[in-house]
């Protein structure tokens, strides 16, 4: 297995970057990250406005993956995800969606024990070990690290975790994988604009799918199927996730369009990823039970 190591960063995702690791189709790869901080908040003393903010969001890549071409889909597997022994969270003005009632930059370093984040003497959190930034080069420009899209990015989505599989549109030549902005917990929407940042990392598994494309990235887990949608609004991003589900699924059933939607209004979810980023993102969800009831099968030839 090929290992990657957190000192090959990127803080955009882009075409023209070079590669700091080729890989083939099939092939899996350990990923090492730092925090989103790049780690340099180490103590609650520091002052948090004078940390390098030009480093904030570093992504561990980009992995070239052979034979990946635009209009191709990229498989990503998580098979593991490890993360580290202590987290931080930072908030401030006009950062998240208390920003404007707060004065000053404030950080909290959380320690990671027993399967437990310790927020306090009493608050022991549960973990729920995630990805927030995971993603391939977009088409056109390069898109900050800190900014979700259609091409991954900064989704901030709990369910990106181990034995979670991503499904995202091709847009570069080998794809241009890269992932870091691990979380320790988070909760939906993550409204301070940061979970519990740690560094970590992740072993996934690569696969190129030819033959069949997507416009935004699909998640699938034990538990069903996803679509992650980012954009200026919730309202957009909810109506995208709920047409592309519904454009996915329709063609492999006997249903109308109609029929369809009223399924997926009985039987499926809206939720929420997160609010805080330049674009905010959201997910449509549809249960397993539903899936197997429609005979639905993923990318069928």
């Amino acid at each position: 297995m090929k290992t990657l190591p957190a000192q090959d960063v990127i803080y955009a995702f882009s075409k023209t970057h070079e590669p700091s690791l080729h890989v083939a189709s099939g092939e899996t790869v350990k990923i090492d990250t730092f925090d989103c901080f790049k780690n340099q908040i180490q103590s609650e003393d520091q002052e948090v406005s004078a940390i390098d903010w030009d480093q904030v969001n570093p992504a561990t890549g980009p992995v070239f993956i052979e034979g990946a071409a635009p209009g191709d889909i990229l498989k990503v597997t998580i098979e593991e995800l490890e993360i580290g022994e202590q987290g931080v969270m930072v908030t401030g003005p006009e950062l998240g969606v208390m920003g404007h009632r707060m004065k000053a930059m404030e950080s909290k370093i959380i320690p990671i024990k027993n399967g437990k984040a310790l927020f306090n003497d009493r608050l022991h959190l549960p973990l729920n070990p995630m990805i927030g930034v995971i993603g391939v080069a977009p088409e056109g420009e390069p898109v900050s690290c800190g900014t979700p899209g259609a091409h991954g990015g900064n989704m901030d989505t709990k369910l990106i975790t181990k034995g979670a599989t991503l499904y995202f549109p091709v847009a570069a030549e080998g794809a241009l994988f890269a992932l870091g902005d691990f979380h320790a917990a988070m909760g939906d929407g993550e409204i301070s604009v940061s979970g519990i940042e740690v560094p970590g990392s992740a072993t996934v598994r690569f696969e190129v799918i030819k033959g069949s494309r997507l416009k935004h990235p699909l998640l699938k887990n034990e538990d069903g199927l996803a679509f992650l949608v980012s954009a200026m609004t919730l309202d957009e991003a909810v109506s995208t996730a709920v047409e592309e589900m519904i454009d996915l699924l329709q063609p492999q059933s006997e249903f109308t369009v109609s029929e369809m939607t009223m399924l997926m209004s009985a039987a499926a979810d809206t939720q929420i990823s997160q609010v805080v980023d330049p674009l905010v993102t959201a997910r449509f969800f549809v249960p397993n039970h539903v899936l197997d009831g429609l005979g639905f099968q993923l990318f069928k030839n």
